[in-house]
């Protein structure tokens, strides 16, 4: 039907008169609730909002030639970000002065950490050097891994 005809038929329903697809030959419009639909859009928005997950990544700072004690504190924070935040977790080595000669010993360290907490966290990167640091990334093991074993 020609518009003036549409913009007739939508006066006497009371409902607007939206332009589905304005490049189509002929051009595609529906006779609606405008101020209805743009409701259910903004709701349907939020519902997605409050559904989606944001993971954070929580780091923890070590020393390759860090001692027992401390490095049980450090394990501790490190178990409690990953099960009562579900953060990720970035384990870093900062290397200082000629410590950086002996990277075997920050990577002993890093494969320990991961190998400690093997029970409630995946390794999704390996032990692996940018600059003067090492890092290790640890996420909490999904609820379908838990499930299964």
């Amino acid at each position: 039907m020609n518009k003036m005809e549409a913009l007739r038929r939508a006066s006497e329903a009371g409902l607007d008169l939206v332009l589905i697809s304005p490049n189509a030959k002929p051009p595609v419009a529906r006779i609606m609730d405008y101020g209805k639909y743009r409701f259910e859009q903004q709701k349907k928005l939020k519902e997605s909002c409050k559904k989606s997950n944001t993971v954070s990544v929580k780091e923890i700072r070590l020393s390759p030639t860090i001692e027992g004690n401390d490095f049980d504190t450090k394990l501790k924070h490190v178990r409690k970000f990953l099960t009562k935040e579900g953060a990720k977790v970035r384990v870093s080595i900062r290397f200082r002065g000629r410590a950086i000669t002996h990277k075997e010993l920050g990577q002993q360290v890093l494969e320990k950490m991961a190998e400690v907490n093997s029970d409630i966290a995946s390794v999704i990167s390996r032990p692996k050097m940018e600059g003067r640091s090492m890092f290790l990334m640890l996420a909490p093991k999904s609820e379908k891994g838990k499930k299964k074993k």
